[in-house]
């Protein structure tokens, strides 16, 4: 245990340096003193001392390990420090008796001090009283003197009216306020009060005088105006400033805004554009005008209401009179154009202090130079937009050397109307179109952009409480030309193309009338939604809007239903004549019953040809779910045809083989229309078919079958009887 306690000791002071020796606090012993380090740790103080004392090493250094010699220095030691400690806390009684005497002396300081305070607070109260009573006697001795002082300026001014007013009795001015330029200011003070007081004085007696008052009053007060165009000129703003502090009391101060006004244009309208000139002028000018003018915003004001009366006024007339009789669009156009322009020239001026109410200011001042042209503006959009669609369309019809046709009204159309909507026969000879579809993108693009420029105009320089009712006449052109006098009549005419059914090699050019048909409707609806839409959307013009188009879309839906229709009974007569011509009876009672060759027909072959062509053309021609629908109807037909097709022939064992082929064929043909149901019939068509080939004892169990038992039996027994052994074999006890 001890050697343990000693090998720490000694690792814990190996490599030490020895300090040096002086006298401890307090006057303690050597030792005592020199061992002593801040911050004070007891364990490094007993290692320091163990280290210094002789024998107090670890075995096996200089010096044998002398455990006596290191008991008797700490003994010795701890009598030292005991001293130390006794000596130390002398040392404090005698600081604390210290601070404790110095404490009393303190306190009675601040004592004596707060005492000292309260006297000169009474002081500094009794001073304040005094100095308030004092200051008290000081206002009412200068209210006295105030008193006293004012009549006595009054009088002292009142006799020096009296004096300049006795020159102008006696005729003669003498006095060097009216002699000296230099003093025009001081001049023009006397001659305002001196008109002021000669309107007061009867004029029977005092005509003359105040005559010539008068006379110098105008006189002075053209000098001042005068020097106050000479000092603008010069840009002398404290000059003007001056002048125009005096002039203020004058009547003929406004004629100075008005030669202010006057000079701040002169030279600002260097360049062509009046608008950036004139917003330029004002914000120079409002810069200005507050280190002149003791009321800046009203001059300011005035000069805006001179720019807009007489310059802008004046500009925007010749500008709108040289085109309003010649040239609508020109004058339409320039009319917006300049509108638009001055109201953003009135935007930037809103940034500027006019008085109260600014925006009315600024409004009335717009109002009063377009008022005359706004108010039947309306008149001259729609006139204008009318004559331009008439000749966007006639020039359309006269580059394809077409005479449009009149789509008659009255009570016989009305008739051929009705009986064609509701059976779909056609109606008067069918006019051959060449294949033109009599419908341009190009026509309907510019239409529509004459019809976006119209509503632009239209937002702009209608009045706001008139703007849902312009722009609903606007839209009812976009229908009359866009959508009647073009579409409509393209449909109509397209309707009248269509051949009858029963036409041979009949072209079919309905489907392109109905593609392009579809994409010019596409960008109607969009500028409906993107132009019209917001300026109605809050009005009740908006359900009329919506009715109108509802109503366009409707009319044109059962034109294009019923073209397509048509179509379709056309392409079924096309088919027709393709089987009647191609099918032979042969085909399904071969000769030769072990030498049939073909896999199909001709004919099928010709028809399913037809058929692809026509699927194509469909997909092209529409969209969406138009396509899936018009292809569901065809394929419906087409699977009509095809079974009364082989309703028509008697079937031999090979005649019927034949005839699945053909089937099969056509349902190849049938898949190529992607709807569930045309593969569906065609699938039991295939089924059917099976009848004209099966073997008589199995033919009970092939009716039953999945496809088949669903069928009515008098349609299976009706494809039994097409076969040639119907007889013979007594196939009808099947169906009995």
């Amino acid at each position: 245990m001890e050697e343990a306690w000693l090998g720490r000791r000694a690792g814990g002071l190996r490599g030490r340096p020895r300090d040096k020796e002086s006298d401890g606090p307090g006057g303690a012993g050597p030792m005592a003193a020199e061992l002593f380090e801040e911050p004070f740790v007891a364990d490094e103080y007993i290692e320091r001392l163990a280290w210094r004392t002789p024998g107090g090493g670890s075995r096996g250094g200089v010096e044998a390990f002398d455990p006596k010699r290191l008991q008797e220095e700490f003994v010795n030691h701890i009598q030292e420090l005991k001293l130390l400690d006794e000596r130390i806390q002398r040392r404090v009684e005698k600081l604390e008796q210290q601070v404790q005497r110095e404490a009393k002396e303190f306190a009675k300081k601040v004592q004596e001090l707060q005492k000292s305070n309260q006297v000169a607070f009474q002081h500094f109260q009794e001073l304040d009283e005094h100095v308030s009573y004092v200051a008290t006697k000081v206002c009412h001795l200068g209210d006295l003197l105030e008193g006293v002082n004012t009549p006595r300026q009054r009088l002292v001014e009142a006799h020096k009216l009296m004096k300049y007013f006795n020159e102008f009795l006696d005729g003669e001015l003498k006095s060097d306020v009216f002699t000296n330029p230099e003093k025009i200011e001081e001049a023009a003070d006397i001659i305002q009060k001196l008109h002021l007081i000669a309107q007061e004085l009867p004029f029977d007696r005092f005509s003359e005088v105040k005559t010539k008052i008068a006379s110098n009053y105008h006189s002075l007060e053209c000098q001042l105006i005068q020097e106050f165009a000479n000092a603008q000129r010069r840009g002398q703003i404290s000059r003007m400033r001056e002048v125009a502090a005096v002039l203020l009391h004058f009547k003929g101060y406004s004629h100075c805004v008005d030669v202010y006004i006057k000079q701040c244009q002169e030279g600002a309208y260097v360049r062509n554009d009046i608008f950036e000139d004139t917003a330029a002028l004002c914000q120079t000018v409002n810069k200005q005008v507050g280190d002149i003018f003791s009321s800046p915003e009203t001059v300011l004001a005035k000069l805006i209401q001179s720019i807009f009366e007489v310059r802008l006024q004046s500009y925007i007339k010749d500008q709108l009179e040289e085109h309003k009789k010649s040239d609508a669009e020109q004058y339409l156009q320039t009319l917006y154009d300049l509108y638009t322009r001055t109201t953003n020239l009135s935007s930037k001026l809103m940034e500027f202090n006019l008085g109260t109410d600014k925006q009315t200011f600024l409004s009335k001042l717009i109002k009063s130079i377009f008022a005359s042209y706004l108010e039947n503006y309306v008149e001259v959009e729609i006139g204008y937009l009318r004559g331009r669609s008439s000749v966007i369309l006639q020039r359309y019809y006269e580059s394809k050397n077409h005479q449009k046709r009149a789509i008659g009204s009255g009570g016989i159309q009305d008739l051929k109307e009705r009986i064609r909507q509701r059976t779909n026969l056609p109606l008067g000879p069918s006019i051959d179109t060449h294949g033109e579809t009599f419908l341009s993108q190009e026509v309907v693009v510019n239409l529509l952009q004459e019809t976006k420029q119209a509503f632009e105009r239209c937002h702009r320089l209608s009045d706001p409480s008139d703007l849902p009712k312009n722009a609903f006449r606007i839209f009812s052109l976009l229908v009359e030309f866009l959508c009647i006098e073009h579409i409509d009549y393209a449909l109509e005419t397209g309707l009248a193309g269509i051949p009858s059914p029963d036409s041979k090699n009949a072209n079919l050019y309905f489907l392109d009338v109905v593609n392009q048909a579809n994409t010019i409707f596409h960008l109607f609806d969009k500028q409906f939604n993107d132009h019209l839409m917001p300026l109605v959307s809050s009005s009740p013009k908006l359900s009329e809007c919506l009715q109108k188009k509802k109503d366009i879309t409707a009319q044109m839906e059962v034109k294009l239903d019923m073209g397509i229709d048509r179509t379709l009974n056309c392409m079924i007569g096309q088919m027709k004549h393709i089987l009647a011509a191609e099918q032979k009876k042969t085909d399904f009672k071969p000769e030769d019953e072990n030498n049939v060759l073909i896999q199909y027909t001709n004919a099928c072959s010709k028809v399913c040809a037809y058929v692809r062509k026509q699927v194509e053309k469909v997909r092209n021609s529409m969209d969406g779910k138009n396509v899936d629908t018009v292809l569901m109807e065809f394929g419906v037909r087409f699977h009509r045809l095809v079974y009364e097709h082989l309703q028509q022939y008697s079937y031999s064992c090979m005649g019927g083989m034949l005839a699945i082929c053909d089937v099969a064929e056509y349902r190849k043909c049938a898949k190529e229309f992607k709807i569930a149901l045309v593969l569906q019939l065609f699938d039991t068509l295939h089924s059917l078919c099976n009848l004209l080939v099966v073997a008589p004892d199995n033919l009970k169990q092939v009716c039953s079958g999945e496809q088949l038992a669903i069928l009515d039996k008098n349609i299976l027994h009706s494809f039994v009887q097409l076969r040639l052994d119907y007889r013979s074999a007594r196939l009808g006890r099947h169906f009995s």
